[in-house]
């Protein structure tokens, strides 16, 4: 199996589960005050790319 098919079914599955567990902590930050809902919201936009970028420069190293 080449690198690019490993990252892409680890990037969907990672990306599914990071999806899930931001949407299920979601429903505690909700009732909070409205600037830990902004920063808590703009965090899990943010940090699903480091893994991914790592990912992508993974897959597409040779060898």
């Amino acid at each position: 199996m080449s690198r690019i098919a490993i990252a892409l079914v680890a990037g969907l599955l990672g990306f599914t589960l990071y999806v899930m567990v931001v949407v299920a902590l979601a429903d505690h930050v909700l009732g909070l005050h409205w600037l830990v809902q902004v920063v808590y919201f703009a965090a899990a936009g943010i940090l699903w790319a480091f893994p991914a970028k790592s990912l992508m420069f993974w897959a597409a190293r040779s060898g």
